[in-house]
């Protein structure tokens, strides 16, 4: 199962999956946007629209999960507010919220009450999980989550067999964000990311996978600057 499959990079773990021989159930919002992408995937599929920032759209979802039969779950939907905190309406942060932590606690429990060794899990972070943005305050708060959450999982899951992770892109260029404004070198495409998602469960490693070194070395060097400091350089 993949949320936020309709677009980015839930479209391009369906496709991957799809074309690894794995039968895929697609989540999504927009029922136009699934059926382009079941289309899209052939026979074998399927798809099931759901809002998860709502009560009905995250129980019909994790009802699908705490049936069985599932092996991978992509935790990948979410939503952002950009803006100043203060300056923006509060109602949009809080789907962000519901969206990035409630709907990944809900459905990454549904799955696992019922996942069998080899199975595995991949909550999607950011790197903003580690190096907050300020203008995205509350989606960099709900990545720092996500992060935790995922690692206490690993630990936990492991003796079980259940593989773990905390999946942490950088800038990602997506149809709705062409990234134009960030240096070429530090931004990824969908596909870049997803590949890096499936080498890092191959090889059986931490709980935090980067998409890549220079992501991983420009969260690093965040972190060892003074905290004013870095947050100064992320709102830049």
């Amino acid at each position: 199962m993949v949320t936020g499959a309709s677009a980015g990079i839930g479209r391009a773990f369906a496709v991957s999956l799809a074309a690894q021989g794995y039968s895929v159930t697609a989540v999504a919002r927009g029922t136009e946007g699934l059926e382009t992408l079941i289309a899209d995937l052939g026979d074998g599929h399927d798809h099931l629209t759901a809002d998860l920032g709502s009560e009905e759209g995250l129980h019909a979802v994790a009802e699908r999960l705490r049936g069985g039969g599932y092996t991978l779950l992509i935790n990948n939907a979410g939503t952002a507010v950009h803006g100043d905190f203060a300056a923006v309406p509060l109602e949009p942060s809080l789907t962000t919220l519901d969206v990035n932590c409630r709907a990944v606690v809900v459905l990454a429990h549904a799955f696992l009450g019922t996942a069998t060794p080899g199975s595995a899990l991949v909550n999607v972070s950011s790197t903003l999980g580690h190096t907050p943005k300020p203008g995205l305050a509350v989606y960099s708060a709900t990545k720092a989550f996500v992060t935790a959450f995922s690692e206490t999982l690993w630990y936990e899951q492991r003796a079980r067999g259940v593989r773990v992770s905390a999946l942490c892109p950088g800038v990602t260029a997506t149809a709705s964000q062409a990234a134009t404004d960030v240096p070429s070198w530090l931004v990824q495409t969908s596909e870049q990311v997803v590949d890096r998602a499936w080498r890092a469960l191959s090889d059986e490693g931490g709980p935090v996978v980067f998409t890549g070194p220079l992501n991983r070395a420009f969260t690093a060097a965040l972190r060892l600057l003074p905290r004013r400091a870095a947050l100064a350089l992320s709102a830049d």
